[in-house]
């Protein structure tokens, strides 16, 4: 980064200076409990069931479930709302053609139909938690310093609020900021949990509780992971594009070449988060009522425990499943081929039409497996490590791949400020003359 040409963007200066301040009102949401609770049974209640999907969205919220404060749910609602409405757009034909035939208004009109599914996913799974949070247990103690109705009624509305909330100050770091603001808070509440990790590795290892060794061995791991991470995730397969050369009057034109672009990881973070989400849900349900419930429950617990045998096995076919679906509905190869056609693009020594089809799945099945093995590797060694669930490759993905994603608007920004000086100096001399 040129350190001289930051210093004259001044527009960039502010809007860095707007993310920090949006991110800084999203930290101290998170340490705002919800009213009506007690912390005591809670904190209980969250240690016993701290490794399964709890300890994962406690991480992705920077600790706002241990807490229960108003931003406990964060954005995971609308990302499961933006997920669905991805997966519906491709396989229902009047949402098909609203994505395709409909431009920026049938866009803002999907971003409408994902902020209504939103407010639907966030109250059943508010409604969920103070449900769990006024019951009462076996020794006549509830989460509620004041169980009934309206305890549920509040937390409702307190934590639907908060997720809309976030999702208003997400789109204000979008339209005014650096950055996608929702990926940005989910960076926030990840990076957050950093320090006291850290932390706690560090009085670990001076206690003798963890020798130097393992400390500097993780630490060495950690490091490989992210070069890995980086590594792959700008990694891509260029097809060769070719456009043949056409007549215009007494000229010829065309002849262009470009490259088409295939990811080697084209489905991105969401495999894991389906895959984690699909496997610990039920654990962590099952948990809570394992301890008063049948035989074949808590034998059932402890089969799909957070680093057991069966749980990784599962979670690992879950991974790589997800990982050629979703490919499937965000890159449609006909379509591609279609396109090239429409444009007179060819890829060299393959016909078009059908045989483009079939040459384009045929490379993204292998890069899709590349790709899927790759998220299997990074998502299931940091469990095999450590049995919290919230320690996991998924957060070392959503980092590395925000960080990219906003270093790259920070040199727009300022490739866009340079050109800007460059038309205002020659417009000068213009005048000067």
């Amino acid at each position: 980064m040129n350190f001289s040409s930051f210093a004259k963007a001044k527009e960039l200066q502010q809007r860095i200076l707007f993310t920090i301040i949006i991110l800084v009102v999203y930290r101290l949401g998170t340490w705002v409990p919800i009213p009506g609770i007690d912390m005591v049974q809670y904190a209980r209640v969250f240690e016993q069931n701290s490794q399964g999907i709890l300890s994962m969205f406690n991480v992705l919220g920077g600790g706002a479930v241990e807490r229960m404060a108003i931003f406990a749910l964060n954005v995971m609602p609308y990302i499961s709302a933006s997920i669905i409405m991805q997966l519906m757009s491709a396989t229902i034909p009047s949402l098909e053609k609203l994505k395709k035939e409909g431009g920026e208004a049938g866009r803002k009109q999907i971003n409408q139909y994902s902020r209504y599914l939103t407010v639907v996913l966030a109250t059943g799974q508010a409604l969920a938690i103070a449900m769990g949070m006024n019951a009462v247990n076996a020794d006549g103690l509830s989460m509620a310093l004041n169980p009934g109705p309206f305890f549920i009624i509040s937390t409702v509305v307190t934590l639907v609020g908060g997720t809309m909330l976030l999702l208003w100050l997400g789109e204000q770091i979008t339209s005014r900021g650096v950055g996608n603001g929702v990926s940005l808070i989910i960076f926030a509440g990840i990076i957050a949990a950093v320090p006291g990790m850290l932390g706690n590795a560090l009085s670990l290892s001076a206690s003798g509780g963890m020798s130097p060794g393992v400390f500097f061995g993780g630490l060495a791991m950690i490091i490989a992971g992210l070069v890995l991470v980086v590594f792959i995730e700008r990694s891509q397969r260029r097809l060769l594009v070719q456009y043949p050369k056409r007549q215009q009057g007494n000229r010829m034109v065309g002849g262009d070449t470009s490259f088409l672009p295939l990811k080697l990881n084209t489905a991105g973070v969401i495999p894991p988060i389906f895959a984690s989400s699909l496997l610990l849900l039920p654990a962590t349900a099952a948990g809570f009522q394992s301890q008063s419930g049948p035989e074949w429950l808590q034998t059932a617990v402890a089969y799909l425990g957070a680093g057991s045998p069966l749980f990784l096995a599962l979670y690992a076919a879950l991974i790589i499943f997800f990982c050629f679906f979703y490919t499937s509905v965000v890159f449609n190869p006909e379509e591609t081929a279609d396109n090239l056609r429409k444009y007179g693009g060819f890829l060299p020594g393959i016909r078009p039409g059908q045989r483009t089809t079939e040459y384009l799945d045929y490379v993204l099945s292998r890069l899709t497996l590349i790709g899927a093995l790759y998220l299997t590797l990074i998502c299931l060694v940091p469990m095999m490590m450590s049995t919290n669930a919230g320690l996991g490759g998924t957060s070392i993905l959503i980092v590395v791949s925000v960080s990219m994603d906003t270093i790259s608007q920070i040199q727009s920004h300022l490739l866009a400020h340079q050109y800007e000086g460059l038309i205002k100096k020659s417009k000068l001399r213009g005048r000067k003359r």
